[in-house]
């Protein structure tokens, strides 16, 4: 097939054959991460620049090494220390990027939205690095390639995503992708972190996690995102460990194949124990692995050959 897409803003956007043929690609893309040279020359005389507006470790140093690896020239934009701080727009700072002749912009942003935007403005590709809590499709995509690496399908997969569902952009993200590929897909959170109406998305809310996840191919744990709550949604800390975190005790309840996933940064002792996330279910730092391989194939697709197979 043909990859005939501009921008990767949303997994919405995407086809069912669309997503596949990522996965796909993204396949190839991992043997030259195993190789003693990880480096292709597909994109030399390419530029990619990540244009951060937030903090991020993991998906800013995955596109930059997926990147390189591709031979493509990079470029970095923080907010932070960027001309932002002296009152430059949105807009002038994507006008001043695009006037750089740069193919393809990585934008993460607080406001949902912003690279919907961003991707009408510029001649460039856009990839929507995370938009407030709107979506984060290559996150989305990474771990739906961890799943098949891992499980073989993802059709037919029980799988909970549990956490802070409602300021989550990698939760709708990976329920816009895993229902799309067939899963059975049910989630479960404090009643307050929510979204109402969810599952007219085609999820199922479960009410007893440690019961649930008996029957669980995959437990996907999100982390509390106080950053993005204008008020306090539980008494505490504490609290929420108690009685929404995985403990180590729940782990003589899963399945023998079951595994356990979490996008990062991991709030340690909160949503997750430190005995689940080192436990031998974990395959959380295979998920960083394989952000690599993906971020590759999805470059390639979008400013490489167009996609054509």
């Amino acid at each position: 097939m043909k990859f005939n897409r501009k921008d990767l803003v949303s997994i919405r956007d995407l086809t069912k054959e669309e997503i596949e043929f990522i996965l796909e690609q993204a396949q190839s893309f991992k043997e030259i991460n195993e190789r003693v040279i990880k480096k292709v020359p597909t994109l030399r005389g390419k530029t990619v620049v990540t244009c951060f507006y937030e903090p991020s470790t993991r998906t800013r140093l995955s596109f930059e090494v997926a990147a390189k690896r591709l031979s493509a020239d990079t470029l970095n934009f923080s907010a932070s220390t960027s001309s932002v701080k002296k009152g430059e727009t949105f807009l002038d700072t994507l006008k001043n990027i695009e006037a750089l002749k740069s193919d393809v912009v990585i934008i993460r942003h607080p406001a949902s939205g912003a690279t919907k935007f961003a991707s009408k403005i510029l001649k460039a590709s856009v990839v929507n690095a995370g938009d407030g809590i709107n979506e984060h499709p290559t996150q989305a995509l990474l771990d739906a390639f961890t799943i098949l690496e891992k499980k073989g399908r993802i059709k037919g997969l029980n799988i909970i995503i549990a956490g802070d569902i409602l300021h989550s952009r990698v939760a709708r993200s990976n329920i816009f992708l895993l229902t799309k590929l067939g899963a059975n897909v049910k989630v479960y959170a404090p009643p307050m972190m929510m979204p109402r109406d969810i599952e007219k998305t085609g999820v199922k809310i479960v009410k007893d996690f440690r019961d649930e996840i008996k029957e669980a191919d995959v437990v996907m744990m999100l982390r509390v995102q106080l950053e993005r709550q204008n008020k306090a949604l539980f008494p505490s800390i504490r609290e929420y460990a108690k009685f929404f975190g995985f403990k180590k005790e729940y782990l003589e309840n899963l399945k023998n194949d079951a595994i356990i996933m979490h996008p990062g940064p991991m709030n340690r002792g909160v949503e997750i124990s430190s005995e689940v996330a080192d436990s031998d279910k974990s395959v959380i730092l295979e998920q960083v692995e394989n952000g690599i391989a993906v971020r590759m194939a999805i470059l390639y697709l979008l400013i490489g050959s167009g996609g054509e197979s």
